[in-house]
């Protein structure tokens, strides 16, 4: 049998290690990583290895030769680009001819794949992807099987609403050679996003196999660190070189010297090495040729060989490169690496997650404390489901976000022309020069709008064809310490995951192609872009209807900058307003929860008082709202999604809506009854502005205050869905009083449920188990019918919690089914 060895991996998210060398060939407890899947191979029987390579390939052939000092038999593959993962296994169908198993070079696993190999074979599959289960599996492929091992569901990187199970995708398969037909030649072809669809869809016989043991996907410095521990912890079933010493699990390579004072526990040592006297080490990997000079402390770190430590360094948590000199009582705090051939100076500090690139020197005594501090931080995801948010001025600096707009920026390539805006507190505007740097550095040209809502610069963007998106900076209105950044594209959508994968690839590699200085990228200032949006928003509204009703509402504005153009537009209208809180005031516009509620009482009461025709409050970003009726009442926003879906299905009378699978049935049935259709969505702004882009879509709406109307654009838009209801409201003759007695009456429940974060995805795949058999949904979460009434559980995107949400016929029935799920999860929990 044959086994296809992945081996052209960039290594882009454990730079600076591997800045000049490909990521298998980064070294593993003093071996390069694809040199343990080369002996796991053997030691399963797989001698004949088909190795593809991409990136600096000689590093490896000149490594491993032919192969025979490990017992294979290597045969190398180049590729002239990078076609994906299947694509490049294709490359090497002309030596396959019977089954074969393809493995990543870049992995560190102890599975026993003769196991997965009977699997497949008794199973008689034409393709099975070898599982295992983590604590978190975000960052993988997430595999669903059914008992006998057939895969029905995966789905490629997903986030916590998608995650269905713990049961990932490790990237071993075992193929039948037919396979390698569906995969087209010279194109990228992925096997999680192209083939095993194409093969789910064929109906083929597409097997998945729980490998028990020890797997990790070593995919940034933090990883590579922390299979490191694991290996000297004793989780991994893989060899040392050298001979044990003593009682506390020490191997020491052949050659190398330890004074008997050393203090030593969890310790390899390579070859040619010396250790002083009074050296403390605890979970650390020496590689060959290092000296660690007398009374040096070294906790939980990898040295790369040749590298010289000085007498009283400390290490803590780091990873240090090969032939450096970390000279002495130097200290580096936790997770700082340093690549090859550094010197760091005598008394010298390196801060905590700082990187080092390689030929680097920092002086005797000095303080390094660069802003890639926070790359090594946000190593898994720059983005959030809802953009960048940080703490302003220690996560999100100046630095960082100049390097954001120069990824952001970068790939577009030159001299196309992007936006920025931003609200009006004084942070927001640092932040936003500093992407403006970073944008002009790369040669993309800037149009900035300064202090203007964020609906008003999307719809620019979808105004403006030369440009190609943009970002708007604002000060977070949850936490008064955060500042947000939100990206979006040429059509004023949040961007696709893929355009954000691609920012954060080349924030990570820090090796964007900088302008000339002829090519310096310039700003300008456009004017007249209020006009534009309130030329558009008019022309999609019945300007006559509206002014002949004559509504007389109180507007709160939150402090935002919709004051500074809304009022034109209810001027144009005949709307009388009483303004509340109409002044720009950058210190009030984050509200905690008692702030908020206590400025819905005053927009209440001042409503009743004045006998408005409602009242409405828009949040300070512009895209919310939240109202009150004629009555002077609040209207729940779960409850004013369905009265404004009723008011649309009212007018339109085909078509779709669009709610998210958190919304009450009754927009079911207020659909069905006016002929429209519903498309559910998952809770994400991304899906449910990208379900109102789609055709024939007349409305989308959340159960927290977002509306969007596609007619004038795909996104939430508070100021357009004010009056969007207040033109239905005209052309119904009707109050929201009057609509709200149409809706059934019906009760939903919401309820958080603790959960650490590494058990989310067991728990995910408990409750998948659990909704088998039982009417259900899967389109963020898990939902589960009881009759008309359901329950649905999905996890919080950013916190360490599950949401449970449940809607009933009365409130007895909707407390006794929450309780029913809350103790159900309790009880999974404590099993874990």
């Amino acid at each position: 049998m044959k086994a296809v060895v992945m081996a052209g991996g960039f290594g882009t998210r454990l730079r600076p290690i591997t800045e000049k060398l490909p990521k298998p060939m980064a070294h593993v407890a003093n071996r390069p990583m694809m040199e343990h899947v080369v002996r796991l191979l053997e030691r399963s029987g797989i001698v004949d290895l088909e190795v593809l390579l991409y990136f600096y390939p000689e590093k490896i052939t000149s490594y491993f030769g032919d192969g025979s000092p490990w017992g294979v038999r290597m045969h190398y593959i180049g590729a002239e680009a990078d076609y994906g993962t299947a694509g490049a296994v294709k490359n090497a169908e002309s030596r396959i001819d019977g089954t074969f198993l393809v493995i990543s070079a870049d992995i560190i696993t102890d599975f026993d794949l003769s196991r997965a190999i009977a699997f497949h074979r008794e199973r008689k599959a034409a393709a099975t992807i070898v599982l295992t289960r983590v604590p978190n599996p975000l960052q993988y492929g997430i595999v669903i099987t059914e008992e006998d091992g057939r895969i029905v569901r995966f789905l490629e990187k997903p986030s916590w609403g998608e995650v269905f199970s713990d049961t990932v995708n490790t990237g071993i398969y075992i193929l039948e050679p037919e396979v390698l037909s569906l995969i087209p030649a010279g194109k990228s072809f992925d096997f999680s996003r192209n083939l095993f669809p194409a093969m789910l869809a064929r109906g083929d016989r597409l097997l998945g196999y729980v490998a028990d043991g020890y797997w990790k996907d070593v995919g940034n410095l933090d990883e590579y660190l922390n299979v490191h521990l694991d290996i000297l912890s004793g989780k991994v079933g893989i060899a040392f070189e050298g001979k044990k010493a003593g009682d506390g699990n020490v191997w020491i390579g052949e050659n190398s010297r330890v004074d008997f004072t050393a203090d030593l526990r969890n310790v390899v040592i390579g070859k040619d090495c010396v250790v002083g006297g009074n050296v403390s080490a605890e979970n650390v990997v020496l590689g060959d040729g290092c000296i660690v000079e007398d009374g040096a402390v070294l906790q939980s770190s990898v040295v790369w060989p040749r590298t010289k430590i000085h007498k009283g360094v400390r290490l803590l948590e780091n990873i240090i490169g090969s032939d450096c000199e970390i000279r002495g009582r130097a200290y580096l705090a936790e997770r700082a690496v340093i690549s090859d051939h550094c010197v760091i100076g005598t008394e010298a500090e390196v801060k905590a997650n700082v990187k080092v690139w390689p030929h680097k020197e920092v002086e005797d005594g000095a303080v390094l404390s660069s802003s890639l501090v926070w790359g090594g931080k946000w190593a898994r995801s720059l983005f959030s489901a809802y953009g960048i948010f940080g703490l302003a001025n220690h996560e999100i600096t100046p630095e960082f976000a100049a390097k954001v707009g120069a990824a952001f920026a970068a790939t577009f390539g030159k001299k196309v022309v992007l936006s920025t805006s931003r609200d009006t507190h004084k942070t927001s505007r640092m932040i936003n020069r500093a992407i403006m740097t970073g944008m002009l550095s790369v040669g993309v040209d800037v149009h900035d709008y300064g202090v203007t809502p964020l609906p008003v610069v999307r719809y620019l963007a979808r105004s403006h064809r030369e440009e190609k998106g943009g970002v708007h900076t604002r000060k977070s209105p949850f936490d008064a310490s955060f500042v947000d950044m939100k990206f979006f594209d040429d059509s004023g959508l949040n961007l696709p995951v893929g355009v954000e994968r691609s920012i954060e690839l080349l924030f990570f590699r820090e090796d964007f192609v900088r302008a000339d200085t002829e090519e310096t990228g310039e700003i300008s200032f456009p004017v007249g872009g209020f006009d534009t949006y309130v030329d558009g928003f008019l022309k999609t509204i019945d300007v006559k209807r509206v002014k002949e009703r004559g509504f007389h509402i109180v507007l709160d504005h939150s402090f935002g900058s919709s004051a500074l153009i809304f009022p034109r537009i209810l001027g144009r209208l005949g709307v009388e307003t009483v303004a509340l809180n109409a002044n720009l005031d950058a210190a009030r516009i984050t509200k905690t929860e008692e702030e908020f509620q206590r400025g819905l009482a005053h927009l209440t009461a001042i409503s009743r008082s004045l006998s408005a025709d409602f009242g409405v409050m828009i949040d300070t970003g512009g895209e919310k709202i939240f109202l009150v009726d004629e009555k002077g009442e609040t209207i729940p926003d779960w409850v004013a999604l369905q009265m404004v879906c009723l008011l649309t299905c009212r007018r339109r009378r085909s078509g779709k809506v669009g709610v998210p699978v958190t919304a009450s049935r009754n927009v079911e049935k207020i659909a069905a009854r006016f002929g429209m259709e519903v498309v559910r969505t998952r809770t994400l702004p991304r899906s449910l502005m990208e379900t109102a882009a789609r055709e024939g879509v007349s409305f989308v709406g959340d159960d927290s205050g977002g509306y969007v109307f596609p007619e004038f654009q795909p996104a939430f838009d508070g100021m357009f869905a004010i009056v969007r209801i207040l033109e239905m409201l005209a052309a119904e003759g009707r109050t929201l009083s009057d609509m709200l007695r149409e809706i059934p009456p019906t009760v939903m429940m919401k309820k958080k449920i603790p959960c650490a974060w590494e058990r989310k995805g067991a728990l995910m795949r408990m409750l998948t188990d659990h909704a088998k058999g039982q009417t259900s949904q899967f389109i963020d979460g898990v939902k589960i019918f009881h009759g008309e009434d359901w329950a649905l559980i999905y996890p919080s995107q950013d916190e360490a919690y599950f949401h449970l949400c449940v809607e009933a016929e009365d409130r007895r029935e909707a407390e006794e089914i929450t309780a029913r799920y809350a103790d159900l999860f309790s009880a999974w929990a404590q099993k874990l």
